[in-house]
């Protein structure tokens, strides 16, 4: 082969390159808005199935619209966070578990001895989704939960009825735990059996727990009590802590109890 021949190939393989590349960075810029508005409506929609308000059919973006109010919470003095308290920075629409908990100006470390969920750190402010009823009340407080599973971090909410005491809706959105096991916890029968549990009980202690096992329903304290994942030990020991952090003193307990006691506003 001649080396003009030789030129030629390589001028063409080195344009189909460009080409190629040209029209992977084209597509992705162009999809990018497309993904982002996805992952955004996947996000309101896990929120709704939390609260119970999602069916399949309904305008996702239209009924969080109507039905949901999201609340700054404070969680180093467990107040809600005046709009006029909001920075740039701090504020609903931008919102994020991961960049927030890594941010050193707006997170909080954990001793080590309270983080049962190992997460590390957690966010100062936490976004919390009010439900609101057809009378402008709060029904329901949405709740963003996040721990350490098997294999990885699980992040979902967890739903409180307006007494704050029963479980109205449980859910997670990501995680990376084994199929068919840990990941188990994307089966929608397992999530049901949340459902109606009682996460605290008469003095107000967290009582939830996920068992190893089936509940006996005759059990006393079968309302406290969650199925555990089968053949996922680690997984379900990794729910039962990081639902227990979250609702205990170290997440939203004491924003919990200040609700449950009329002093929030």
């Amino acid at each position: 082969m001649s080396a003009e021949n030789t030129k030629k190939i390589v001028f063409v393989v080195l344009g189909v390159c460009f080409v190629c590349s040209l029209l992977v960075s084209i597509f992705t810029v162009t999809l990018r808005d497309k993904q982002e508005q996805n992952k955004k409506i996947d996000m309101l929609q896990n929120i709704l199935i939390a609260g119970d308000l999602y069916h399949k059919g309904i305008d996702i973006q239209k009924t969080f619209e109507k039905k949901i109010k999201p609340i700054i919470v404070d969680l180093t003095n467990s107040k809600i966070l005046p709009d006029e308290q909001y920075t740039e920075k701090v504020n609903i629409e931008n919102f994020n578990i991961k960049e927030w908990a890594e941010d050193p100006e707006i997170s909080i470390t954990i001793p080590k001895e309270k983080d049962i969920a190992k997460i590390r750190k957690i966010p100062k402010y936490m976004v919390v989704y009010q439900v609101i009823s057809d009378n402008g009340k709060v029904d329901r407080y949405i709740f963003p939960i996040y721990g350490k599973g098997l294999w990885s971090t699980l992040y979902g909410f967890i739903a409180l009825s307006k007494d704050l005491r029963t479980i109205q809706g449980f859910t997670f959105y990501e995680h990376g735990e084994t199929p068919g096991l840990g990941g188990e916890v994307d089966n929608p029968r397992w999530k049901a059996i949340w459902k109606g549990k009682q996460a605290y009980d008469e003095n107000w202690n967290v009582k939830i727990t996920v068992i190893k096992g089936k509940v006996d329903p005759s059990n006393p304290n079968a309302k406290y009590q969650v199925d555990g994942l089968s053949g996922a030990t680690l997984t379900t020991r990794g729910v039962d802590n990081l639902v227990k952090f979250w609702l205990g003193e170290n997440g939203y307990g004491r924003f919990i109890k200040q609700l449950k006691e009329g002093e929030v506003s």
